[in-house]
């Protein structure tokens, strides 16, 4: 990771900035303000304190300077002042220089607390610049887009299972077949409400309430009584259950034959031929999806083993923050919460934490790579293309183009707009320029992933954000 190159730069006449490399990820801007531009800010200061001062015979904010400096001194006026305008100062220098700053500064007074020229110092971690050699010859493994006559079987049997009749049969329960049962969950000894039923119709195999009733059931009998303990069907329950199951009767699914008869009963065409090509059709459209989706995220994963170094934590806990802000706000939409959640997917906190911290990890050597890719490539964007990607938001939102523009401008985005936009160019290019194989070794041909419609692409998380506001 390569920290930035000294340099020297001003910002009007009565300020100057310069910038150096010191160790680690970190650069150091020194800042020198002007005596003069300094006690513009002073005045300021005693305006703000003019509020809070009381001053017979005077309104707040109306007492001039000079009594309140009579008053109160200089030294609070000169602090407030510097706290208040510091920060501009700061930030003004950032701008100038295009330092990408990842972090809160550390900023050290060096001279005019008291009087005179400010200067200080403000030691800043920045985004690092990687090396990513090997991405213009990476090879990646999908799965092949084409549909099998094994896929297109599993297919079709799955939809003449839709229409099977169910036929008692006198033998042992196979996996597959359907059985009637009586069935009582207790735990000590008490029936528990929700795991007793009577008549109950099950399908072996299927692993719907839990693994123990399919070990149990397989090979059993009409007329036979198992019982089992087994782990409670809830997966948010740590406890055992007892299990009686009566099996009252055995039933086979036979299947419709696949012909003509079966075609017209199950869809709207006459005859086999027509149903299967059209569930071929609908087979590959989806696994085209599937496989262009895999693309991307093999792509974005191989490019990340590129990057050698450890990213900055202060990158990897604002993408944690990022993705977890996301999935609240998602789960929110739906009328769920975070609890529920944990409840649902079985996770708890600490697993949960590990786990987007190292997707976010990753997700950060993606973005550092790919940055890399755009310069190594010099790869850029128009002002057609950030004009096209603004109207993508602003349909997104519902607003209208110009009140987004100016929100997006205003909250300093346009920059994270363009950025997005290589990024995502950059992807497009290595999606196009890496080696395509599937797990055999074969190439793949990319005209294979092609669809009728292309894929919506998402506009930048950070348009998405800034143009938030109600339009004016």
């Amino acid at each position: 990771m390569r920290a930035a190159e000294p340099a020297t730069g001003k910002l009007g006449d009565l300020m100057k900035a310069t910038v150096e490399p010191v160790e680690g990820n970190k650069v150091k801007l020194s800042i020198q303000v002007d005596g003069t531009e300094f006690e513009s800010q002073v005045d300021d200061a005693f305006k703000r304190i003019a509020r809070e001062v009381r001053i017979p015979g005077f309104r707040p904010g109306k007492a001039p300077r000079q009594l309140i400096e009579a008053r109160i001194g200089t030294e609070a006026a000169r602090g407030d002042a510097l706290e208040h305008a510091l920060p501009q100062y700061y930030a003004e220098a950032v701008d100038e220089h295009e330092i990408d700053v990842i972090a809160p500064p550390e900023i050290d007074i060096t001279a005019g607390r008291e009087e005179g020229d400010v200067t200080f110092e403000a030691i800043v971690e920045i985004r690092p610049v990687v090396s990513v050699g090997g991405y213009d010859s990476l090879r990646v493994t999908i799965d092949s887009p084409e549909v099998t006559d094994e896929e297109l079987q599993e297919r079709i049997d799955h939809l003449r299972g839709n229409f099977a009749e169910l036929v008692e049969v006198e033998r042992p329960v196979l996996s597959g077949d359907l059985v009637t049962i009586d069935v009582v969950g207790s735990q000590d000894g008490e029936p528990q409400e929700g795991l007793t039923a009577d008549d109950y119709l099950y399908e072996v195999g299927s692993g719907a309430v839990a693994p123990e009733w399919d070990e149990n059931l397989l090979t059993a009998k009409a007329g036979d009584v198992l019982e089992f303990p087994a782990d409670h069907p809830d997966p948010s329950q740590d406890s055992t259950v007892d299990f009686t199951i009566t099996v009252k009767d055995v039933k086979e699914k036979v299947l419709p034959e696949p012909d003509d008869a079966f075609a017209a009963q199950a869809s709207e065409f006459d005859t086999y031929d027509e149903l299967e090509a059209d569930l071929r059709k609908r087979l590959g459209a989806v696994k085209r999806i599937q496989a262009t989706m895999a693309l991307q995220q093999k792509v974005a994963e191989a490019l990340a083993e590129l990057v050698e170094e450890d990213p900055p934590e202060a990158l990897v806990n604002a993408e944690m923050q990022r993705r977890l802000e996301d999935l609240v706000m998602r789960l929110q939409a739906q009328g769920s919460s975070i609890e529920q959640y944990f409840a649902s997917t079985g996770q708890d906190q600490e697993q949960f934490i590990d786990e987007m911290r190292e997707n976010s990890r990753t997700g950060v050597r993606v973005d550092l790579a790919l940055r890399a890719v755009v310069a190594a490539e010099e790869i850029d964007v128009t002002d057609e293309d950030v004009d096209a990607e603004i109207e993508t938001v602003a349909e997104q939102v519902g607003r209208k183009v110009p009140a987004v523009r100016k929100d997006l401008e205003r909250n300093g985005q346009i920059p994270a707009i363009r950025s997005d936009l290589r990024k995502r160019k950059a992807l497009e290019w290595l999606i196009e320029t890496v080696e395509l194989v599937d797990g055999s070794g074969k190439t793949i041909d990319r005209a294979s992933l092609e669809l009728d419609q292309p894929a919506a692409v998402e506009a930048p998380d950070e348009a998405d954000e800034a143009a938030t506001e109600d339009d004016e």
